[in-house]
């Protein structure tokens, strides 16, 4: 290469197509219950959740899912109002929308109806920059399995 010529940049590192960021953990959901199996689903959201939700405000603990006419929804999960939002902002503990194909709601919908089953969050993620959360089927520990 001549004194005169530049080197060619490089392309910047790209990034693992698979990448996710955890936002929200549950841990508790394991020490309380049996996982038996886990299901990734979409999240509908409004536009101040979702800014809340990567600045790292929402809280899992206390959250249960429940499939109503044909939906999936999430309730009991809160996710701090956002300050900059004013009079538009949403309230914390709203249920909200699950995104499932309808076999998967009826899939899940059959294993809940057996005694002891619940549905409960236990992470919520970014991947590709979309809301995930992942449900665990779970069946509930007795005092001494804690």
């Amino acid at each position: 290469m001549s004194p005169t010529q530049r080197p060619k940049p490089t392309a910047p590192a790209e990034k693992d197509p698979d990448e996710e960021k955890l936002l929200a953990d549950n841990r508790k959901a394991t020490f309380d219950y049996h996982i038996e199996r886990r299901v990734e689903a979409g999240i509908a959201l409004l536009g101040t959740e979702i800014k809340s939700i990567r600045a790292g405000r929402a809280n899992l603990r206390e959250g249960y899912a429940r499939i109503e006419r044909g939906q999936a929804l999430l309730y009991g999960v809160h996710i701090a109002p956002w300050e900059q939002a004013g009079r538009e902002n949403h309230e914390p503990t709203r249920p909200r929308r699950l995104l499932l194909h309808r076999t998967e709601i009826a899939v899940l919908k059959s294993e809940v109806a057996q005694k002891g089953y619940t549905l409960v969050p236990l992470r919520l993620y970014l991947k590709h920059g979309v809301a995930k959360i992942e449900l665990g089927l779970a069946r509930g520990k007795k005092h001494y399995d804690k």
